[in-house]
């Protein structure tokens, strides 16, 4: 019977080339020259692995729902409709209790608009419809089939770049972690609109209805008055 030999009795071999298995151990890798080799952009992987995620919430989402729809009566089924979702109509296909939160996002590949709460609390979700700023969470799709809904992806100058919002908030350092930022320049766009000088406190009271989990509360008004006085 041949004598085993265990895995590592290289250990004992004196003609163990140590100098090169240390070289070979010790050689870094660099995950950034791997995904060049991939051909695979940092951008790409993000987005798409944003995009297994959204469909796996949204399965949850839609399946989850799908006992209680099924409980309740035959119109609860998918229905389609058309929506005017900044400046253009689309063709979309929507339950009957589906919110315009999940609509936009899941749906539509608006992500801009942001699900924090989903409680109509945090104005993390907050659109314009027919130019008032609503939270798009406590809103159901069907019931907005009339209106004009504008998201962030729908807000810009009129050179077509940045809002003069945008720019403020930039300029003032406004967005820490960005969560609420979108929210954030929804109100702020709806605000201008209506009150293109409008003083602090009523700029306060306008923005108050976003939550901001970094405390950047100051920081966003200063971008609303710059905003007011650069427009």
């Amino acid at each position: 019977m041949a004598e085993y030999v265990s895995p590592d009795a290289r250990i004992f071999d004196a003609d163990f080339d140590w100098e090169a298995a240390a070289a070979q151990d010790a050689k870094p890798i660099n995950p950034i020259a791997e995904l060049a080799r991939a051909r695979v952009s940092r951008r790409d992987f993000i987005k798409s692995a944003i995009a297994s995620g959204a469909a796996v919430s949204a399965a949850g989402y839609v399946f989850g729902a799908a006992g209680t729809a099924q409980a309740q009566s035959a119109s609860a089924g998918g229905r389609l409709v058309s929506l005017k979702v900044n400046g253009q109509t689309r063709r979309v296909d929507v339950m009957s209790q589906e919110t315009l939160a999940f609509t936009l996002r899941y749906k539509l590949g608006l992500t801009g608009t942001k699900l924090g709460c989903d409680r109509a609390e945090c104005g993390a979700c907050t659109v314009l419809l027919d130019g008032m700023p609503t939270y798009s969470c406590s809103m159901l799709t069907l019931t907005v089939r009339n209106k004009a809904i504008t998201t962030i992806e729908g807000v810009k100058g009129k050179d077509g770049g940045l809002h003069p919002v945008q720019k403020a908030f930039v300029k003032e350092l406004s967005p820490q972690c960005g969560f609420c930022t979108p929210g954030q320049v929804m109100s702020a766009v709806a605000l201008l609109k209506h009150n293109p000088k409008p003083t602090r406190d009523e700029a306060r009271h306008a923005m108050s209805g976003n939550l901001c989990r970094c405390g950047a509360y100051e920081n966003y008004l200063d971008g609303v008055m710059r905003a007011a006085r650069e427009a």
